[in-house]
Order: structure tokens, then sequence, then C-alpha cells
């Protein structure tokens, strides 16, 4: 099973790159992913412009199911209401096959750190022990950690403690983020967190270029997993992989 993790679209005039975005679509629909996952910042400033142009983009990529969640540029200009409108909840959960997918708005209007909130813990909680034997990915917009190269640490969620504790206790196996435009990889003990860059806009820190993951699952092993990262010209690299070691020793 793939997984196509992309993030932060910035789908403005002044920041979308409508090369790369036709770039990233054609290689998309080549891996063919049953799953999307899109972890916000849609847009720049919430407007509805600015909604209906990554609506577009979002619409051109061929998947089974596709979870979308807001960024904090989202949520600016009561754009959780137009997110809501085009993208429906905020805050959703899916399954397909024996995958949860549960989505998070970590966005709060007019600022830019995350936060997640008691009032979702226990939706959370019963979200992932619904079907206590699938494989369990959360997204949401802001890192749980913070991540390297991003200088001075501003914007981690403010409750992220806590969301760690609950997200360790449920058994989650994947956690993908956004918001700081630099793709990386943690494994916290056992628990995968990946950080996705910006896929198509200019908003890029120096030689970190546009970017998205492409997550492989093992439907015959649990916990087997490839991460790739694809930059938005087609280069893939393979930045994380685990339990295949027995068939390697095979």
């Amino acid at each position: 099973m793939k997984i196509a993790h992309i993030s932060d679209i910035h789908a403005a005039e002044a920041y979308f790159l409508p090369e790369l975005a036709e770039n990233v679509i054609a290689k998309l629909n080549e891996l063919e992913p049953e799953i999307l996952v899109v972890t916000g910042d849609l847009t720049i400033g919430g407007y509805p412009h600015e909604f209906e142009r990554a609506r577009r983009f979002i619409d051109r990529i061929a998947c089974e199911v596709s979870l979308v969640i807001p960024g904090n540029h989202d949520v600016r200009n009561l754009g959780y209401l137009g997110f809501e409108t085009i993208f429906g909840p905020r805050s959703k959960v899916e399954r397909y096959r024996e995958v949860t997918l549960v989505g998070i708005d970590s966005a709060q209007p007019d600022l830019d750190e995350g936060h997640v909130g008691r009032e979702k813990y226990e939706w959370l909680e019963r979200c992932l022990t619904h079907h206590p034997d699938d494989l369990n990915v959360v997204a949401l917009h802001h890192h749980v950690i913070p991540v390297p190269k991003t200088g001075r640490e501003l914007n981690i969620l403010t409750d992220a403690g806590d969301l760690l504790e609950l997200l360790m206790r449920c058994h989650v196996d994947l956690v993908l983020c956004g918001h700081k435009h630099v793709p990386w990889v943690w494994n916290l003990d056992g628990m995968v967190i990946v950080n996705a860059g910006t896929v198509c806009s200019n908003r890029v820190k120096w030689q970190i270029p546009q970017s998205f993951n492409l997550i492989e699952l093992d439907d015959r092993k649990r916990g087997a997993i490839d991460i790739f990262r694809i930059s938005a010209r087609g280069e893939q690299e393979l930045v994380f992989s685990r339990g295949h070691e027995e068939e390697d020793a095979v």
C-alpha cells in the first residue's frame, strides 16, 4: 500500500509554482498511491480563490482515499469556514482496508503556533482504538517534536507532550506533519514521525528543495515500512526503512 504525503502547497500567486505543481501531479499519478494525505497550508491567507486553486490541484491526484487538514495559514481571515465548505470537517477520520487515518486540526486563527486541545483527546483516542488491529496513521499540520534546520523553535504544538503521550499509549504507527518546509523523519520508540517539505511553493529554505513523501507499507508484515523523499523534479531517495531485516537475512 502506498501513502502519498504532501504539504504546504501555498496556492497564492506570489508563491505557487505551476510548473512544479504539474510535475508533482504527473509523478504522483505515475506512482498510483491508494491514500493521499495533505497536511495543511493549502493557502497563504485563507482566501477563497486560494482554496479553489488548491482544490483543483488536489483533485487531479488520483487515489482511493484522501485526507486533507488545515494549517495555520488556512485559518486566517475566516479561512476555517472556507476550508470546511470545500474540504469538509477540519478534524476527521477515514479508514481504508486495515489502516485508520485520523486528521487533526492543530491550527488556531491568527496564530502560527499549533494546539490540539483537551477537547479533542477523547475523540482521538476513540478513533485510534476502535479498530485495535489496524495500522494507525495520525496527520496534523504542526510538528510534534522539533525539526532540524528550522532555526529557533517557536511553533511546535503547545500541548505536544500530552499529545505524544496519547499517541504512544494508543500505539500509533505513523505521524505525518508539515509546517516548517523541512522534510525529516524521527523514529520515536517505534512511532515514525514524518515531516514534509513544501511541495510546490517558492517558500523554501536554502538548499532544501520542494518535495513530498511516499510511504510504502507491506500488507504482509505489520510495521514494515519504506519512506521515500521525492523532489518536485522527480528525484527519489529512500530516507527510512524498517521491518525487512528477516527478508534480508534470507
